[in-house]
C-alpha cells in the first residue's frame, strides 16, 4: 500500500468523498479516474487519489469513498513487487496491477524512486509521483 512518509510543507492532506467504480478499496490503494468513478491505478496509468478506507468487498458503482490527493510535494512508502535490483535513486517506475506496490520496471515509469531500505522483493522504497 502507498503510505505518506513526509510531505515537504507538513500539512496534512484533507479528505476527499468521490464515487468509486465497483472495486475493493484498501488503504493506500492508487486511484484514477475512469468514466466518472474511481478505478484502480497500475502499469504507467499515475494516481490521482489514494483510497483512504478499507472494505471487505467489493462497493457498489457510485459509492462514495474516502480519498486522499496525490501531490508532488507528497512522498509515498511502499514495497517493491519484484526485485530490483538495478534500480537507483532518480529512476521512474510503473505501479504493479494490484495498485498497492511499485514495479522495478522503468519503460513509461511514473513513480520517481526518492528512497529505498533495498532492492529485493517486498522491500520498502519510498516514491514521488512529480
Amino acid at each position: 500500500m502507498f503510505m505518506i512518509h513526509t510531505i515537504d510543507d507538513g500539512r496534512v492532506p484533507p479528505l476527499e468523498y468521490l464515487p468509486a467504480g465497483a472495486i475493493t478499496p484498501k488503504i493506500g490503494l492508487a486511484l484514477g479516474v475512469s468514466g466518472g468513478v474511481l478505478a484502480v491505478c497500475s502499469g504507467a496509468n499515475k494516481p490521482l487519489y489514494l483510497s483512504m478506507t478499507e472494505r471487505g468487498a467489493a462497493v457498489t458503482s457510485g459509492t462514495r469513498i474516502p480519498v486522499m490527493r496525490v501531490a508532488p510535494d507528497v512522498v509515498l512508502e511502499t514495497v517493491w513487487s519484484a526485485s530490483a535490483a538495478e534500480r537507483k535513486l532518480g529512476d521512474k517506475v510503473t505501479l504493479a496491477s494490484d495498485g498497492l506496490r511499485v514495479t522495478a520496471t522503468t519503460t513509461n515509469g511514473v513513480a520517481e524512486i526518492v528512497g529505498m531500505d533495498g532492492t529485493a522483493s517486498g522491500d520498502k522504497v519510498r516514491v514521488r509521483f512529480a
